[in-house]
C-alpha cells in the first residue's frame, strides 16, 4: 500500500515559498515536501534520457514521477502505428529508474473507443513500459462494462477526474490495483481551490482505498493561482489524522 500526493508540475507559488527549503532547484525544494509529481511536459515534447536522470537524482529515494504519454501517440496517431514512438518514450523515461511511477495516457474528448485496437495498443504499451498504466478517456464510449473488463484484463487503471465530464469520470475504474485522481479545480478548472469539506471527503476515499492495499495517487492540477500546492499540503495534513 502507498499513497502519493503531488501537483501537476513542480513550480512553487511565491505565497507558499516559506513551506519549502530556501535553497536548491525548484524540483529539489519540491521533492523535500512532496512524494510525487505529475510530469506533463512529456506530453508536449520529448526529453533526453540524461534530463530524466538528472531529475531522478534531484529527489529522495521514495519520490515518484508519473509521466504523461506524448500527444503524438494519443492525439495525433490515436494508437495507430506507434511502436517506434513507444520505444523512444520508454528509452527516455527509463532514465528515471525506479522513480518512474505510472504512465498517464490521456485521450482527447473526441476519441471514440476503437474496439480491439485499444487492447492491442495497451498490451504493446505494457510490454514496452513495465510500470503501471493509468488511462484517462474522455469520451462516453469508454465508460461501458466491456471496456472496464478489458482494462481489468490489461491491468490498466482508469483515472478519476474532477470536474467529471461525462459523470462516470468521477470514479476510478478498470484495474483495481491502482487508483489515480486528477483534480483540476471546481467550479473553475485549473483555478478554483478545493475547500476543507472537499479535502476531507477525498481524504476519506484515499484512506479507504489505501486500507485495501491499493496504490493511490492524487494529483492537483488547479495550478493557475497556486491552489494545487496548498490543497496538496492540506490533503497530507488531513490524512495524517487517519488510521491507515
Amino acid at each position: 500500500m502507498s499513497i502519493h500526493i503531488g501537483v501537476a508540475g513542480w513550480s512553487i507559488p511565491s505565497a507558499l515559498a516559506d513551506r519549502f527549503p530556501a535553497s536548491g532547484t525548484h524540483l529539489e525544494r519540491y521533492g523535500a515536501r512532496f512524494s510525487a509529481v505529475e510530469l506533463n511536459s512529456s506530453f508536449y515534447r520529448p526529453h533526453r534520457r540524461t534530463t530524466y536522470e538528472r531529475w531522478a537524482a534531484s529527489v529522495p529515494p521514495g519520490f515518484r514521477f508519473s509521466v504523461k504519454l506524448p500527444r503524438t501517440i494519443t492525439h495525433e496517431r490515436r494508437f495507430v502505428d506507434c511502436q517506434a514512438l513507444l520505444d523512444r518514450f520508454a528509452e527516455e523515461t527509463d532514465g528515471l529508474g525506479n522513480k518512474r511511477g505510472p504512465v498517464l495516457v490521456q485521450l482527447p474528448p473526441s476519441f471514440v473507443y476503437p474496439g480491439d485496437s485499444a487492447e492491442r495498443f495497451l498490451s504493446d504499451l505494457k510490454t514496452t513500459v513495465t510500470d503501471n498504466i493509468v488511462l484517462e478517456p474522455r469520451h462516453a464510449s469508454w465508460f461501458m462494462p466491456d471496456v472496464d473488463h478489458m482494462l481489468e484484463r490489461q491491468k490498466v487503471a482508469r483515472v478519476a477526474a474532477d470536474p467529471a465530464r461525462p459523470p462516470p469520470v468521477a470514479q476510478p475504474g478498470g484495474w483495481h490495483g491502482c487508483a489515480y485522481f486528477r483534480l483540476h479545480g471546481s467550479p473553475r478548472m485549473y483555478e478554483s481551490a478545493y475547500g476543507q469539506d472537499a479535502i476531507a471527503a477525498h481524504a476519506g476515499v484515499v484512506a479507504a482505498l489505501a486500507r485495501h492495499g491499493i496504490d493511490v495517487w492524487t494529483v492537483y492540477d488547479n495550478t493557475v493561482y497556486g491552489a494545487a500546492t496548498r490543497n496538496a499540503f492540506e490533503l497530507i495534513d488531513v490524512l495524517s489524522g487517519h488510521d491507515i
